[in-house]
């Protein structure tokens, strides 16, 4: 069926298909980390692999806020961060030291997020990290890893250690820095964000209450079995982004162009 949106966002001829379709729904994506609060001015990075050409992924322009980001200018690179084809933009060095590195090892790494919201980085910056002591973050009892902060992301090798550091979890707290997840699909990736996030915030607004109350890890092993978020009969994932997009488009749907 076509896309009611196909007369006024036309595909351009250079672009295949394939290759259009994930670019749209990049660019929902940006628009819906806008829509959360999760942008970070013209900072941080979500990536997709272009379908069909391995070793290529798309990435957001470096200078523009989430909220400018659409599917014409996403940037196309290799990963070693090349711009693959035209681009009016280049990317932020950061965007590719881990990404590219994940996108070229991991063969499910379709997507790879990273943000800075505040409870997020807050988490990151506790010792014992995330604790598995509220609904949210029991959805990822054995999923999370961690890698310890080197500074700025931007030395290539650091990609080969964050990689290693992640040991094929689809979580991974940069330490001092904030959260990477890693998804098998764009919705994978963002069900496994918004996760992580609602876990964050339930966890910095109850430490300063008192001392959290623990889980038995057999009720956390059926949380991970049982989440709504991440099984395939409910779009594992696919059904809560598709309904974030209808939002964005309800206000702005010209990310599509």
């Amino acid at each position: 069926m076509p896309d009611r949106f196909d007369d006024r966002y036309p595909r351009p001829e250079h672009i295949a298909p394939a290759e259009w379709s994930a670019r749209v729904q990049l660019a929902a994506a940006y628009r819906i980390f806008d829509r959360l609060g999760w942008s970070e001015l013209i900072y941080n990075h979500i990536s997709l692999r272009v379908p069909g050409e391995p070793g290529h992924f798309l990435l957001n322009p470096f200078g523009l806020h989430y909220s400018e980001v659409c599917a014409s200018n996403l940037v196309k690179v290799d990963v070693r961060g090349n711009i693959v084809g035209a681009s009016a933009w280049p990317i932020n060095p950061a965007g590719f030291t881990f990404h590219g590195a994940i996108h070229e090892t991991l063969p499910d790494a379709h997507c790879v997020m990273h943000v800075h919201t505040t409870p997020t980085m807050a988490v990151c910056c506790l010792d014992e990290g995330l604790s598995f002591t509220n609904f949210y973050a029991a959805q990822l009892w054995g999923q999370v890893a961690y890698h310890d902060f080197e500074g700025i992301t931007v030395h290539l090798d650091e990609g080969q250690r964050i990689l290693a550091s992640a040991g094929g979890k689809p979580v991974l707290l940069l330490r001092n820095h904030g959260p990477v997840t890693i998804g098998r699909t764009l919705a994978h990736g963002f069900g496994l964000m918004w996760v992580l996030n609602r876990a964050c915030e339930v966890q910095v607004a109850s430490q300063s209450l008192g001392r959290l109350r623990p889980i038995a890890e057999p009720v956390l092993e059926g949380c991970v079995r049982d989440s709504l978020n991440f099984n395939p009969r409910f779009g594992a994932g696919q059904d809560v982004f598709d309904a974030m997009q209808r939002l964005v488009d309800r206000v702005d749907p010209s990310y599509r162009g």
